[in-house]
């Protein structure tokens, strides 16, 4: 294990995932010998995390090599399956579970999010997933003859659906709304995304949450709230995350929505402590102070925090878009979709543009089988016409040749 006790660094990073792999490479663009150490909790080099729900299933042409970020070629140190206990900020210094203190010059907390999940014993075919080893273990669990059944139908349940059933996979999903995608989606295209997946095999057990879960000899068996009972070979939580913010809590940084406060620069309330991706509550350009937990966001607030804690002091001005791949569905938004706003519909050949509106202020717009320059897309928002009838025809399709 890598001797750290007393050490010094320019920067450390703290959290191996797509937020810490960006801010080096800002870092690097700013900064070409400062030095740089990230401390990961995972036995990998920073990678892409959205590839282990989509493209790595799909693109036989695209290995896992193709997920990593590079910045283990930047010249920097990594320690993986380590955890750092204590910031404590007087001092700009870290210690870890092994009580080694490392000293920085500036830090980053990128520590992304804990996933959630339900009451059962220990199992190697029950996991939730989050990380290249949790793809690894599904690989092995997936193909012919093989049961998973998903408890979620958020991003991770309803892509891992779509990219099982696409591999021979015989796929349960659990959820407890009604419909897959209604908390989300409005009423009109619901009927149309919950078909996509039963076309492909998948079987919608709805209105359910899951309980608890044991093994019965060679299966594992799912409890549900009405104690009623599904079986298969493996079951994979996917529930979402709780921001990993302990540790900024414990030093004292200002926090709100579940996250850690920053100011436009990425900077908590610590000049010498910044945060970024899942964890940073910080002013968006366009919508005002949130707090997300999507890929965009962890790549440019990753790459903009690392400049600034080179000397950058741009200020992050970029309005993250959401997406997702599913069969012949791809959809792409940008603020909030909440379909209880009220909703108007732009029809297209192929798709729809949904706009969200609350009392007539345009909240989020929603982009299904539409393709359209997402900053035209961020522009309307920022700047929507005076009558909302206006926004029929306001984007532009980018229509391939």
């Amino acid at each position: 294990m890598k001797e750290l006790n007393n050490k010094t660094y320019d920067y450390v990073l703290v959290g191996g995932g797509m937020g810490a792999g960006f801010a080096t490479l800002g870092i690097r663009e700013q900064d070409k010998d400062g030095s740089i150490l990230i401390i990961s909790n995972e036995t990998h080099v920073p990678y892409e995390r959205p590839a282990l729900t989509k493209k790595l299933w799909i693109d036989d042409e695209f290995k896992e090599d193709d997920t990593k970020i590079g910045a283990e070629e930047e010249n920097v140190e990594i320690v993986f399956e380590r955890e750092v206990t204590k910031i404590s900020p007087e001092d700009k210094t870290v210690t870890l579970e092994n009580g080694d203190v490392v000293d920085y010059g500036q830090l980053l907390l990128s520590t992304g999010g804990e996933p959630r999940s339900i009451d059962g014993p220990e199992d190697e075919a029950v996991f939730t997933f989050r990380e290249l080893d949790d793809y690894r273990k599904l690989r092995e669990r997936s193909g012919e003859n093989q049961e998973v059944i998903i408890v979620g139908g958020g991003y991770i349940g309803s892509e891992l659906a779509a990219s099982l059933s696409q591999n021979n996979t015989k796929v349960t999903i659990v959820f407890p709304q009604n419909h897959l995608g209604e908390e989300m989606f409005p009423k009109e295209l619901l009927e149309e995304y919950n078909q996509l997946f039963k076309d492909h095999g998948v079987e919608l057990i709805n209105g359910r949450e899951a309980k608890s879960y044991r093994r019965e000899g060679e299966q594992v068996v799912l409890t549900l709230d009405d104690d009623s009972e599904v079986k298969g070979d493996t079951i994979v939580i996917g529930l979402g995350v709780s921001p990993r913010t302990q540790l900024a809590e414990e030093s004292g940084l200002e926090m709100a929505d579940e996250g850690v406060v920053v100011n436009e620069w990425l900077q908590t309330s610590d000049k010498n402590i910044w945060a970024a991706a899942d964890i940073a509550t910080y002013p968006d350009a366009i919508f005002g102070r949130q707090r997300l937990e999507h890929v965009d966001h962890a790549r440019h607030s990753g790459r903009q925090v690392g400049k600034n804690m080179a000397g950058a002091k741009e200020a992050y001005t970029h309005t993250p878009y959401l997406y997702s791949m599913l069969y012949s569905l791809n959809w792409e938004a940008v603020g909030t979709l909440d379909p209880s706003l009220d909703t108007l519909f732009d029809h297209r050949e192929d798709g729809e543009i949904v706009f969200y509106l609350d009392e007539d202020k345009l909240k989020g717009i929603l982009l299904w089988n539409v393709e359209v320059d997402l900053d035209d897309v961020r522009e309307l928002i920022d700047q929507p016409p005076a009558n909302k009838e206006d926004l029929i025809g306001a984007l532009k399709e980018q229509k391939e040749e």
